[in-house]
């Protein structure tokens, strides 16, 4: 009897886990992030794959969604505060898998009658699915953020309550699945495409979100059922307060509650008190809601106490140090094959799961400002030896070179192929032929200590990089009132994405290898002066405690934004 009573009860813990709302949500956010990395890597081989290999439909789509999120962001933050958490939810679910299932449906017809579609009307048919892809998969990904402010930024702070260490290690188990999610979800869906066809590949991704979103649909009502709070955002209940004196005895003895039987009253008291009502604003008002909207999402954000770190995170987009395309096709043209990149891509994965576990236990020895700091650190640390690879033996940094040398060759007429294309034209089918041709590519590098030095940088400071991400994010949960939680959430990806665009067009203007060096020289600038603007944030709440480890903190100050419209 006494060992059959510790059993159960460690099972019992173990069933209460599972079916806890922390982990619906891991078991949410992993079906969700899955389909997510499925169809951002799927949708860009798909458009090259369309326009005959070529990267333009790519590119468009790329500025068209940074450039959707920029704009909208604080927007959509807006309609996150201003509804309940389970529609917003549920709707932002619904609108996400159903563009991606259009988008799959419409591509296997793009992919099965090409050919026909080409020749119909001149080929504008074809055109027309084009900019109908991009578009309906430009809404799937601004659905894709609000899912992800208000799972990631709200509910997650919902469900772990006032307990800062619960918070973390949600963030950090969130943040883990992303890592694993980013590496095994391509993998799966490249390994379908290349035994397969892009036809079954956008087939599969079709049908694994229809069963997703069945699935998470269900899992996100479970998680509100189990969590009590989520059913009433900060603003809700004040408004329940003050209905509860509005109610009257007569109303009670007809079974109605406070809030059911006074809402209408309060509906009309609050249309005829205020004069900038729905039905008295005139045409001009409405249409420039949005950029109200915006102008104030953009204000309240600046207004905030954790302006300084929400923009140091911004600045860190701002790079070429990331294993995105850029890095990807710079490790080309110095002799790095797939294979490598693929095992460099995983230790990097590695590399930033360590830093999410760094973060929790920095966090709890040293507190949470603190951790930012010394993730910092860390990431500066590591990324100077990039600045060293710039230098080092076999680096092709000469700025002498013009980075315009082979357009303007190809606009005179001249023919020319530049470095790249030697190596891509050794490694690339020839006609129907998959054989390489040794003779085409450019003789082996000298050394590979430069790019050697640059990835390991590289690798080593996502350690730093993710555990102040994940530090930033906290801040920010923390730290912005609820009803501004989304809107403050919207600008900031906005932010981000702004960054983002600038390091694309940074990379336009020296688009060369030999150039690279100067990109990695300003990439770790923008680095250093969005730690540096970090430790003004952290100094300025922590004084000369911020070196002391052992002190404790106090919760930074939410300054008082102003109040955003009630509608959008």
């Amino acid at each position: 009897m006494d060992n059959s009573e510790p059993k159960r009860t460690c099972c019992e813990s173990i069933a209460d886990f599972f079916t806890s709302a922390k982990f619906l949500i891991y078991l949410g956010h992993a079906l969700s992030t899955w389909g997510d990395r499925m169809w951002n890597f799927a949708v860009a081989v798909f458009l090259v794959e369309l326009y005959g290999n070529s990267l333009l439909l790519t590119a468009v789509y790329g500025l068209v969604v940074a450039g959707s999120v920029l704009l909208l962001g604080a927007i959509i933050g807006n309609w996150v505060d201003r509804n309940p958490r389970l529609k917003v939810a549920q709707t932002s679910l619904l609108v996400q898998n159903s563009c991606v299932i259009v988008c799959g449906i419409l591509l296997m017809v793009v992919f099965q009658f090409k050919e026909q579609l080409v020749e119909l009307y001149n080929g504008w048919i074809l055109t027309t699915c084009y900019i109908l892809v991009i578009t309906i998969a430009n809404i799937a990904n601004l659905a894709s953020t609000a899912t992800s402010i208000t799972i990631q930024r709200d509910w997650v702070v919902v469900v772990a309550g006032q307990d800062s260490s619960k918070l973390a290690d949600m963030n950090a188990t969130v943040r883990i699945i992303d890592q694993l999610t980013n590496i095994l979800a391509p993998m799966l869906v490249g390994q379908i495409m290349s035994f397969g066809s892009h036809f079954i590949g956008c087939g599969f991704i079709s049908g694994w979100n229809l069963c997703s979103m069945c699935l998470e649909y269900a899992l996100l009502w479970k998680v509100y059922q189990k969590t009590p709070a989520l059913a009433v955002k900060s603003g809700q209940k004040e408004q329940q307060q003050e209905l509860k004196q509005l109610s009257t005895p007569k109303e009670l003895e007809n079974g109605q509650s406070p809030e059911e039987s006074s809402q209408p009253l309060m509906n009309e008291t609050t249309a005829a008190d205020k004069p900038d009502s729905p039905k008295r604003r005139g045409f001009c008002h409405q249409v420039t809601e949005p950029l109200r909207t915006f102008r104030a999402g953009w204000v309240a954000y600046y207004n905030q106490n954790i302006f300084f770190a929400g923009m140091s995170l911004a600045f860190l987009y701002m790079t070429v140090l990331g294993f995105d395309c850029i890095t990807t096709g710079y490790a080309y043209t110095q002799g790095l094959n797939g294979s490598v990149l693929s095992l460099l891509m995983g230790a990097s994965a590695i590399s930033g799961i360590c830093g999410t576990v760094a973060f929790t236990w920095v966090r709890k020895k040293c507190g949470l400002i603190r951790t930012g700091f010394i993730s910092g650190i860390a990431q500066l640390s590591c990324l100077m030896l990039c600045v060293v690879s710039v230098f080092a033996p076999g680096s092709p940094f000469d700025l002498s070179v013009s980075p315009f040398k082979d357009l303007y060759t190809h606009l005179m007429g001249e023919k020319a192929l530049p470095e790249a294309d030697h190596i891509l034209t050794g490694v690339l089918p020839v006609g129907n032929s998959t054989t390489a041709a040794p003779t085409e590519v450019m003789p082996p590098l000298q050394s590979y200590m430069s790019v050697s030095l640059l990835f390991a940088g590289v690798i080593a400071a996502r350690v730093g990089l993710w555990s102040f991400d994940l530090t930033v994010t906290q801040l920010i949960q923390e730290n912005v009132i609820e009803s501004e939680r989304g809107v403050i959430n919207g600008v900031q990806n906005s932010m981000n994405y702004l960054l983002d665009l600038l390091h694309f067009i940074m990379v336009i203007l020296a688009p060369n290898p030999e150039a690279f060096g100067l990109l990695v020289i300003i990439s770790v600038s923008f680095v250093a002066m969005g730690h540096v603007m970090y430790f003004g944030f952290a100094f300025k709440n922590l004084g000369s405690r911020l070196f002391l480890c052992c002190s404790p903190e106090q919760k930074v100050e939410t300054v008082e934004s102003p109040s955003l419209p009630t509608t959008v």
